[in-house]
């Protein structure tokens, strides 16, 4: 009994000492004596194992490995917020707050920049740790989230709670964890996000354990069972069992308080220890938020100021020319890396020759580069004062970077093109196309490895693409493969056969088709032996189709070579049908859906497929042109609307019946 007497003595001391240096940031204990303490648990926890509990300090370190992790249900879908980016829209936001439901107060808090996740406890005791996943179904992260050390393995409450919260990486850990990566001769990571998505997601704990991981809670699922009655209160209660809460949050009695908190925030953001990429902006009275609604991916309650995007001053070394599946040549800026928005930035694409010159951008010039959408690198403007007097105005090249054809600027575009079909460039940026994750899907068959098997002689065109397994025993001896690696490749392949046929049209990369109208054309013409059929008057009748893109359909499909490599995948075994319209139902021909609520028979994108396969079309909104609302649980405002206009509302099971007819 002594021992189990010790165990439970140490686990308390651990607990605290860990609440007040990492919650707190006040410790009472040299990290000698607390290494000292934590140690002899483990020793106990070794010899007894009978007296270790499952939420032990010592699971901080981390010891279990997984081979994947399980799929985890949210009970409530981890709904993402939408964003504004300007006062103007904040203050649209408000406006409509108030017309909703009158004045409100706000909290805003900052919006870390990590991941979300979520932790449950029953009986005091932590239960589950999930990531938001794709915000209805995330992955069971329980044994990384227990190597965190500011969230508590037990709490003194005994009802059941669920809290979520921002995980992340301080930036002294981030340097941290990236000097240690030098020193093992490994890839730093770009910016503390990743560095905390990908620590959180390791199967083996230790390496998360290692990472020094913190985690801020920001909501309190079903608070009013828990007698909360705004935000601001369920933080208080959450900090109040021991979780760590941001403490540079606050109320707002208006949008004018809301937009001061901004305006500081955003001067302070880079002296904080962490990395912000916003501010999160709650209505605070939390029997308000059903009355104000949702839509269906986010609270209409709740925005997400973002920052505007960060410009900053690099030099362009040079400026190169890359060719493009369809030919376009595009100027590319090369920079002396900068960091932008926590990632090095050393390209940013010029787009074409009109944009150069049209802000005169030469070699050697210090310019201004900001992330476009907080995504894409673009020059924002050329700092003149510091161009040298020696710069030489930017000059298009007039011939194929890599073919050496002379390019062609057609009337009306912007862009110069290579028109050689045999050029190399394009061949391979072809094949990218056509396996990529929004074509035919070919997992494993990479950019690195389509450009590598092309110099290699392996790939040419699509065709060839299926004729990889015929080189089966070539492929497994080159270096970085093998046999587990290429038969998996070949698998995917001949799995990608099934592919629709809108799929398989937009991978074939026909000018001016996108994703949208490949399926639009594949709805109209479900085989593709009719396409070759078409005439210029029965595609521009069809919506989303205009006249560039009729002309580009009907110059492709009377092409011989294209004619000849449909011929061909067809005869390697490729589906060349669009399987999901074979026929039209009376009740869903030219009918406008809207879906609502949570959806239990179906996923919202297979509701909508089925819907658009039998003739209907999907809208997100109602209007009085709507023909079916289709409402699941927790359906929202849209429900109202619906009732209100006379919309015929369909319960889910009503809906599958319409199916089954």
């Amino acid at each position: 009994m002594e021992t189990k007497k010790r165990v439970e003595e140490l686990t308390k001391l651990l607990e605290k000492y860990s609440y007040e240096y990492y919650v707190l940031d006040n410790s009472v204990v040299s990290d000698q004596e607390f290494d000292a303490l934590l140690h002899e648990l483990i020793k106990l926890e070794e010899s007894h194992p009978e007296f270790a509990d499952v939420n032990s300090p010592t699971k901080r370190v981390g010891s279990i490995v997984l081979d994947k992790f399980e799929k985890v249900t949210h009970d409530v879908p981890m709904m993402s917020l939408s964003n504004v980016f300007n006062e103007e829209d904040l203050r649209s936001f408000d406006e409509k707050i108030i017309k909703e439901v009158g004045n409100v107060s706000y909290n805003v808090e900052l919006k870390i920049d990590g991941l979300a996740g979520s932790v449950k406890y029953e009986n005091g005791k932590l239960l589950l740790g999930a990531s938001r996943g794709n915000g209805v179904v995330g992955e069971n992260i329980t044994s990384n989230i227990k190597t965190i050390k500011s969230i508590p393995l037990k709490i003194d409450y005994y009802d059941n709670l669920e809290v979520r919260g921002e995980i992340f990486m301080s930036k002294k850990s981030f340097n941290k964890t990236n000097d240690e990566r030098v020193l093992n001769n490994l890839e730093e990571f770009k910016n503390p996000r990743n560095a905390a998505s990908g620590s959180i997601r390791q199967l083996d704990s230790k390496i998360a354990a290692k990472r020094s991981l913190d985690m801020f809670v920001y909501s309190i699922i079903s608070p009013e069972n828990h007698s909360i009655k705004n935000h601001t209160k369920a933080l208080t209660f959450a900090k109040s069992l021991g979780f760590n809460i941001n403490p540079l949050s606050k109320v707002c009695k208006n949008i004018d308080e809301v937009v001061e908190f901004i305006k500081i925030y955003t001067e302070k953001r880079n002296n904080l220890k962490y990395e912000i990429d916003g501010i999160v902006i709650k209505v605070d009275q939390l029997d308000l938020h059903n009355k104000i609604g949702y839509t269906a991916k986010s609270p209409k309650w709740a925005i997400a100021y973002k920052f505007p995007a960060e410009e900053v001053i690099t030099r362009i070394n040079s400026i190169t020319f890359q060719v493009g599946r369809t030919g376009q040549i595009t100027p590319v800026a090369n920079l002396d890396p900068v960091m932008v928005q926590g990632s090095t930035v050393s390209r940013a694409t010029l787009h074409n020759e009109d944009y150069v010159t049209d802000k005169d951008i030469r070699e050697n010039d210090y310019v201004i580069i900001k992330k476009a959408g907080d995504i894409i690198p673009e020059v924002v403007k050329v700092i003149l004062d510091r161009r040298d007097n020696s710069s030489i105005p930017f000059s298009m090249v007039k011939e194929c970077p890599v073919c050496e054809s002379q390019l062609v600027r057609k009337d009306g575009e912007a862009g110069h093109y290579c028109v050689n079909e045999q050029c190399d460039a394009k061949k391979i940026e072809g094949l990218i196309h056509f396996a990529s994750r929004k074509a035919m899907y070919i997992e494993g068959l990479g950019d690195r490895i389509i450009e590598q098997f092309y110099n290699d002689g392996f790939l040419s065109s699509i065709k060839d693409i299926y004729l990889l397994k015929n080189h089966r025993e070539e492929l497994i001896v080159k270096e970085g493969f093998g046999v587990k690696s290429i038969d998996k490749l070949l698998e995917n392949i001949e799995r990608s056969k099934n592919s629709n046929l809108d799929k398989l049209l937009f991978g074939l990369g026909i000018r001016h088709v996108g994703e949208k109208v490949s399926k639009v054309i594949s709805a109209n013409y479900p085989n593709i032996d009719d396409m070759g059929k078409w005439v210029y008057e029965d595609l521009i009748n069809i919506d989303e189709i205009g006249s560039v893109i009729a002309k580009s359909i009907i110059d492709f499909f009377r092409s011989e070579e294209n004619i000849k490599l449909i011929s061909e995948l067809k005869e390697l075994g490729l589906n060349t049908m669009y399987t999901s319209n074979i026929y039209n139902k009376d009740e869903f021909t030219l009918k406008t859906f809207v879906l609502t609520g949570k959806l239990v028979l179906y996923t919202r994108n297979e509701a909508k497929s089925l819907i658009e396969s039998l003739g209907g079309k999907v809208s997100s909104s109602v209007s009085k042109k709507t023909d079916y609302v289709v409402a699941g649980s927790d359906a929202g405002s849209k429900l109202t609307k619906a009732v209100g206009l006379g919309v015929k509302v369909l319960t889910e099971r009503e809906f599958k019946d319409l199916i089954d007819r």
